[in-house]
């Protein structure tokens, strides 16, 4: 039989999973592995040995193969997914010189040079020059550079996590073009490292050879290694296709290749995601990412600590239902819908603003997390119903300035993540957009959109549009209810998008 399923490696925050997949975008089998997110050495930090992926993956691969009816000689071409932004200094001889810095980092380094010259004078004159500034204090490398510079005088590759995980496997030092997000000097337009001349380069000074050499989504990254097989079983010889970061992925798997679609993720950062062929920034100086179909563009806004606000009412205030749910022996997730549907729509005025971690896609860097409107009604039931609706009024937010730039505007949701998987989440995100949400056939999306990537790489489709159509479906729909509507659009246009500007002096007042 000729060979035609695909190995998706998804390396994300939580987990690592090897996923295999059909031509016809089913999954046909699954491994697991849980990872710690990352350990922290002071506040703000995030970190992770890099061999903690690499380990993972090697046991996912390994128990996937273990798996009844998983023929490794059906495989036909793998390709990896990873986190975004996670960033991995290797010496010489492609060992790691520190642990990796985790895309969750907070550190920063204040006081850099600014970018000087004709391009300084240009963003001086734009009202840009804090935007430049805090793009430099955010660069991984410059912190690197400044505080631990043997490791900078050391590193022969600096990696994203994507461009690491492919050097394990394929032996090169080669990465995914639309893995690119992060600090580092891309240019997001053309979709390659950016022009000599380019402000980037002084912005984050870094030199060219320490980056690894590009390759378009759907291109071939290399084949897998001798060493990585008996590693991870995969076999040898097998084409690496170039995928893309984990939510490029996930707009690729819930089918969202046209702007009229748009695409909500529902993880660790929640974001609202448009395909378009041009490219357009939402908000001046921060560009869009690169899509997982070649030279198309993902217009994203994120909220950074999106859906981990969820988990984070479920430690803090959720221990009867964890409980509850082990004794009846079903998810968590289900009793924690019964707690939202216990609360009419809008919360009775309770309004919550998720800034919790803030950055230049949303309102400002300035920004804070708040809850406004509590009386003696409210109830923690309300609290965790707000967190879902202030997540959906700030992605609806993003949408609108969205379709305001690029003139084309939704006609259809798709969700994907693990917050899709609360049916009350899907529903109320229906009512506060005023439009259809739904669920793509499986779960795992962005491992499907690398899996789509790989096919047509390969050329089982022709085209993506051809393996979308064969690749993706819907699972189910929600359709939004107009009274609730009405009760979230007033709420939305009243209180909520008036909230940060009235409490912007004081988040100033707090930063100071």
């Amino acid at each position: 039989m000729t060979p035609e399923n695909l190995l998706a490696i998804d390396n994300g925050t939580q987990s690592v999973r090897a996923l295999l997949f059909d031509p016809r975008g089913n999954l046909l089998a699954m491994a697991r592995v849980p990872i710690e997110p990352y350990y922290s050495t002071a506040p703000g930090l995030a970190e992770q040995d890099p061999n903690v992926y690499w380990d993972a993956l090697c046991r996912a691969c390994r128990e996937l193969w273990a798996m009844d009816g998983v023929d490794k000689s059906s495989i036909a071409a793998a390709a990896v997914t990873t986190q975004r932004s996670t960033m991995i200094n290797l010496d010489k001889n492609g060992r790691p010189l520190r642990p990796a810095i985790v895309w969750l980092d907070q550190r920063r380094t204040e006081g850099l040079p600014p970018v000087s010259g004709l391009w300084g004078a240009a963003f001086a004159f734009a009202g840009a020059s804090e935007t430049v500034a805090y793009l430099q204090a955010e660069a991984e490398w410059n912190w690197i550079r400044t505080n631990q510079p043997e490791v900078a005088k050391n590193t022969f590759k600096y990696l994203f996590l994507s461009g690491y995980l492919v050097h394990r496997l394929a032996g090169r030092y080669v990465d995914s073009v639309a893995s690119q997000v992060g600090y580092l000097p891309f240019d997001y337009q053309k979709q390659a490292w950016a022009a000599g001349w380019d402000w980037k380069w002084q912005a984050v000074p870094i030199t060219p050879d320490l980056l690894p050499e590009l390759v378009p989504a759907a291109g071939r990254l290399g084949e897998i290694t001798a060493e990585a097989a008996e590693a991870t079983g995969i076999p040898a010889g097998l084409p690496l296709i170039a995928a893309a970061a984990d939510k490029a992925c996930e707009v690729l798997g819930a089918g969202c290749i046209e702007p009229q679609y748009g695409c909500l993720s529902f993880g660790t950062s929640a974001t609202f995601n448009t395909t378009h062929k041009r490219y357009i920034e939402v908000v001046p100086l921060i560009p869009p990412y690169p899509s997982a179909v070649p030279g198309a563009y993902d217009l994203e806004l994120q909220i950074l600590r999106g859906y981990w606000m969820v988990n984070w009412f479920k430690n803090e205030f959720g221990q009867r239902e964890e409980k509850i749910a082990r004794e009846r022996g079903v998810q968590p997730e289900e009793l924690f819908d019964e707690l939202v549907d216990a609360v009419p729509p809008g919360s009775q005025g309770l309004v919550l603003q998720p800034y919790w971690s803030p950055g230049l896609r949303s309102p400002g860097p300035e920004a804070r997390g708040a809850i406004v409107g509590f009386s003696d009604v409210h109830t923690r039931a309300h609290i965790y119903r707000a967190i879902l609706e202030g997540l959906a009024y700030a992605l609806r937010e993003g949408a609108e300035r969205t379709a305001k730039r690029s003139g084309v505007r939704p006609t259809e949701l798709r969700v994907a993540g693990g917050g899709s998987q609360s049916r009350a989440a899907m529903q109320l995100t229906a009512d506060i957009f005023g439009l259809p949400a739904a669920r793509p056939h499986v779960y795992e999306a962005s491992g499907l959109g690398a899996a789509i990537d790989a096919a047509v790489g390969i050329g089982l489709h022709p085209d993506f549009p051809a393996a979308v159509a064969a690749m993706t479906r819907i699972r189910d729909q929600f359709e939004p209810n107009p009274k609730t509507n009405e009760v979230y659009d007033e709420l939305y246009r009243k209180v909520y998008l008036k909230m940060y500007d009235r409490l912007k002096p004081l988040y100033q007042a707090m930063r100071r």
